[in-house]
């Protein structure tokens, strides 16, 4: 008797479930330390000081879009959209999309990053050089901030003079590479034809073999890239610079407010809160992970309680002014695209044809 793919004994509905109850729980206790601060330091307070900073709110995210550029520069050199050319514009639009939705929706910090895939593909790349494309850069730009980390971390020496947070510090810097270098090396030995091999094992069924096809093309896109060596270095320098111009909006920010940091202050807070809420990437948005550590950080520069939290708190205003219209984008093209549906299109590239052909033939089947 063939088992119902919808009843609660399908493994695949199984681990889908208990990560979204993961996400739920963490989003809640996320949620939970957010309320609390705000009310611990004042809401009246708060709401005051964003008050005061007005419509200069708006150049956080005016400016904003620079770092998001630099961004999409260092992952548009590793796109092979073969002989036809996307327009960066292009690009800069799924970027942008995608941070909307790591940062607004309730989804993990790299939940945005299969979207921006899907979407590269449906402009006519390959699905797995898309796929790599994404992998490769997310890899890519946790290296840049990690670099950026340790650079904030030699600011922070300054200002303390003493090793009292600087060794935790270190640790969460070494953790954080570690992860890397572990993401890095599944990656090179073959992470998506393993995961496809492992569900075909657990589930079973020849719809598994599409996969693995798909599976293994992407291994190779990937494995293709990391072999570019040059190409990996100029990214990663472009996602560097990204992360480095945020120290503007933080010192923008803190000006806006009444109590002006100088640029390598708020270079120290930009990148120790990037990498604190980097850490904390399970945790949607990082929303009150990022809220705890600015107020930490900013007690060793010297401001006031208030004015930390505020600036994390100015940081979520330029997440609403360029996330809304970016999640209103991405909708807008979805529905353009299920039109566009309905209109014969060319089959699709790599393992998906086959994919999408066996999905037919096992549908056949089961009939």
């Amino acid at each position: 008797m063939r088992r119902d793919p919808g009843t609660s004994g399908d493994p695949r509905r199984i681990g889908s479930s208990r990560v979204k109850l993961m996400v739920r729980l963490l989003a809640l206790a996320g949620v939970s330390l957010f309320v609390f601060l705000i009310v611990q330091q004042g809401f009246d307070d708060l709401a005051a000081a964003l008050a005061a900073a007005g419509w200069g709110l708006g150049l956080l995210a005016a400016w904003h879009v620079v770092p998001l550029t630099l961004a999409t520069r260092g992952w548009s050199g590793l796109v092979d959209t073969g002989e036809r050319r996307l327009p960066f514009r292009c690009l800069l639009r799924m970027r942008w999309i995608t941070e909307s939705i790591n940062g607004l929706l309730p989804v993990a910090a790299v939940g945005g990053d299969p979207i921006r895939a899907t979407l590269l593909a449906r402009r006519g790349v390959a699905g797995a050089a898309a796929g790599a494309s994404v992998v490769v850069d997310l890899t890519v730009g946790i290296f840049a901030q990690i670099v950026f980390a340790l650079l904030g971390l030699v600011v922070l020496s300054s200002y303390l003079g003493s090793e009292d947070l600087i060794v935790p510090i270190l640790v969460g810097v070494g953790f954080s590479a570690a992860i890397l270098t572990t993401f890095y090396l599944v990656q090179r030995r073959g992470l998506f034809a393993g995961a496809a091999g492992l569900l075909r094992r657990v589930v079973g069924g020849s719809v598994w073999e599409a996969w693995m096809g798909g599976a293994r093309a992407m291994d190779e896109a990937i494995a293709n890239l990391y072999r570019q060596r040059a190409r990996l270095g100029v990214a990663a320098a472009w996602r560097l610079a990204g992360w480095i111009s945020g120290t503007v909006e933080v010192w923008l920010a803190a000006s806006l407010l009444g109590h002006p940091l100088s640029l390598p202050g708020a270079l120290m807070l930009e990148a120790m809160g990037g990498a604190v809420r980097a850490a904390a990437f399970l945790v949607p948005g990082a929303l009150g992970v990022q809220e705890g550590s600015y107020l930490l950080l900013g007690r060793l520069l010297g401001l006031p309680a208030e004015t930390a939290l505020a600036i994390s708190l100015a940081k979520r205003v330029r997440e609403l002014v360029l996330g809304v219209p970016g999640l209103l984008s991405w909708q807008l093209g979805e529905g353009w695209s299920l039109i566009g549906r309905r209109s014969p299109v060319p089959a699709a590239a790599d393992g998906d044809a086959a994919l999408e052909r066996a999905g037919l033939e096992n549908n056949g089947r089961t009939r």
